[in-house]
């Protein structure tokens, strides 16, 4: 998708991709739009245009990178929005898989091991990002904050100062898992359920990695003294 604009219509945006409906959930931007633009719904929420505008394009677009745009904002949206994120995969899409898995369970006969194999894999994968989650609330986002609120020189992370995304790794290995030995009797219904629902966990965590690298490291990186 060509990078978006102020004057951009949200329906046209959510059209393209639906998984832009999550991020605008985070900034307080349900559905029924209309013919909004983004400009107007930004006024209508109080939000910062360009801050918003900024997080849509990286969500979208792979290879973009905002450094004038971040050299602008506050560290405080950017943790906010972060913050409101890692909300959404604990407090609802986690839980919903491990509801769907559970219900698959038990449902399928009890013979039926493979499935429950496959929620253990889950469970591993869900304690995993928990505990980032942790370790962003109690650790990463407080010291952005205290170190600093507003940004002087950022630069595109190289490879070496980017996070290890191991937990991109294990729900690719998760859906390869139940894609290639779901097996014998279960409830296809559920089955389909449980494998949507980790599709879109894929989906935004891969989107809000790109975040994560391209916005909250660098500016962590420029805050943090780093080794002569």
């Amino acid at each position: 998708m060509a990078l978006i604009n102020r004057d951009s219509k949200l329906s046209e945006i959510i059209l393209h991709d639906p998984s832009t409906i999550t991020v605008l959930d985070r900034f307080g931007i349900a559905l029924g739009v209309g013919d909004t633009t983004i400009e107007e719904a930004c006024t209508q929420h109080n939000i910062d245009v360009n801050f918003f505008v900024t997080i849509l394009n990286t969500f979208i677009n792979e290879n973009y990178f905002p450094q004038q745009a971040l050299e602008q904002f506050e560290v405080s949206e950017i943790v906010e929005y972060l913050s409101k994120t890692n909300s959404y995969y604990e407090h609802y899409i986690l839980p919903n898989i491990e509801r769907h898995f559970s219900f698959l369970i038990s449902r399928a006969p009890s013979h039926n091991n493979n499935i429950i194999i496959m929620k253990q894999f889950f469970d591993e994968m869900k304690n995993e990002l928990l505990q980032r989650i942790n370790d962003d609330r109690d650790r990463l986002f407080p010291e952005v904050i205290s170190n600093g609120k507003t940004l002087t020189t950022i630069s595109e992370p190289s490879h070496t100062e980017t996070e290890t995304y191991t937990i991109e790794d294990k729900i690719d290995d998760l859906i390869n898992m139940i894609v290639m030995h779901l097996k014998g009797d279960y409830d296809h219904n559920l089955g389909y359920a449980v494998i949507v629902a980790i599709f879109s966990l894929k989906k935004d965590i891969k989107q809000n990695n790109r975040i994560r690298r391209r916005i909250l490291l660098p500016i962590y990186n420029s805050l943090t003294p780093q080794d002569e």
